[in-house]
C-alpha cells in the first residue's frame, strides 16, 4: 500500500497546485448515476444490441447536456433528418455534433426547452 501511495503521490496531490481540479470525482460519479439506476430499475437492456444502443444514447445525451442543449429537441431534429433521408442516417452526420453546429442550429436547439 505504501509503494502504491509513493508511486501515485503526484496524482493524488495534483489539486494542491491546481485548485481548478476537484479533490474527488463526486461530480463524475453523479453524472453516471442516472443510467446505472435506470438500468437497475428497468432490469437491464434485455439484449446485447439494446445494451449498446442504451450506451450510445447515454453518451449522446450526456454530451448534449454538457453543451446545454435540449436532448429531446436535438433527437427530434436528427430523426427528422433521418426521415428525409429515406430512414437512413444523414449523409453529413458531422453537422449534428454540438461542436460543429452553426450558430442558428445551436440556438434553435438551445432555446427549445
Amino acid at each position: 500500500m505504501l509503494d502504491s501511495l509513493d508511486n501515485n503521490w503526484d496524482g493524488l496531490t495534483v489539486f494542491v497546485d491546481h485548485p481548478e481540479i476537484a479533490m474527488d470525482n463526486n461530480k463524475a460519479e453523479r453524472q453516471v448515476l442516472g443510467p446505472v439506476v435506470g438500468r437497475k430499475n428497468y432490469y437491464g437492456s434485455g439484449s446485447e444490441w439494446s445494451g449498446r444502443l442504451a450506451a450510445v444514447l447515454f453518451s449522446i445525451f450526456q454530451t448534449l447536456g454538457l453543451f446545454n442543449l435540449n436532448p429531446r429537441r436535438w433527437l427530434q431534429i436528427y430523426l427528422q433528418a433521418c426521415s428525409e433521408n429515406a430512414g437512413k442516417a444523414p449523409e453529413d452526420i458531422e453537422t449534428f455534433l454540438p461542436w460543429n453546429m452553426t450558430g442558428s442550429d445551436f440556438k434553435q436547439i438551445l432555446l427549445a426547452k
